[in-house]
């Protein structure tokens, strides 16, 4: 019996992130067409995992990217239009229990700048281009490269403040306090 590996996704204008998390995966295939079905098979440990997803609208397989990885599989997939799509998957069902939001790589729409503003820390991708829509991805298997840095965690909102240790409150500190302040 086959399992579903967890799928995390997440858009911009012009294209749709798709990463497989699967460690230490074995014989990782994917398929994509253009009419929209992203197909992913692999072994990892002594377990079977098989994924079909009917994607919301068409892609061009010839211009997606994938790069399988140690951990994950990141597939990076262009849309057939250049416009946001309301979901992943298309249908009126509801979203898998095993896909979900990848909020590492989200951004809302009013603050797409494409995908240029994605670190990908130096990954190395190959094309899906020259599968047509046909067949398994299982000889395009390529190391993660580097993973880049900490860099997200840049920003942080504590940056340039430093931790400071709590005072210890014995009856001397407290009524030097208790002095200073009144005087």
């Amino acid at each position: 019996m086959s399992r579903h590996p967890e799928v995390k996704w997440a858009q911009r204008a012009d294209k749709v992130f798709i990463t497989v998390m699967l460690s230490d995966s074995k014989d990782a295939k994917v398929n994509l067409e253009p009419e929209g079905v992203f197909s992913f098979s692999g072994t990892a440990g002594n377990n079977q995992y098989e994924l079909k997803l009917e994607l919301f609208d068409k892609v061009v397989v010839e211009e997606s990217k994938i790069n399988i990885g140690v951990r994950s599989i990141f597939c990076i997939l262009e849309k057939d239009e250049k416009v946001w799509w309301k979901k992943l998957l298309r249908g009126d069902g509801k979203v898998p229990h095993y896909v979900k939001v990848d909020w590492d790589k989200w951004v809302d729409e009013d603050e797409d700048k494409g995908a240029g503003d994605l670190d990908l820390g130096g990954m190395d991708f190959s094309n899906f281009g020259n599968m047509g829509g046909m067949g398994g991805m299982g000889d395009m298997m390529g190391g993660m490269g580097g993973m880049g840095g900490m860099d997200e965690f840049e920003d942080s909102d504590d940056e340039g403040q430093e931790a400071t240790k709590p005072e210890e409150h014995d009856a001397g500190t407290s009524e030097k306090n208790n002095a200073e302040a009144s005087a």
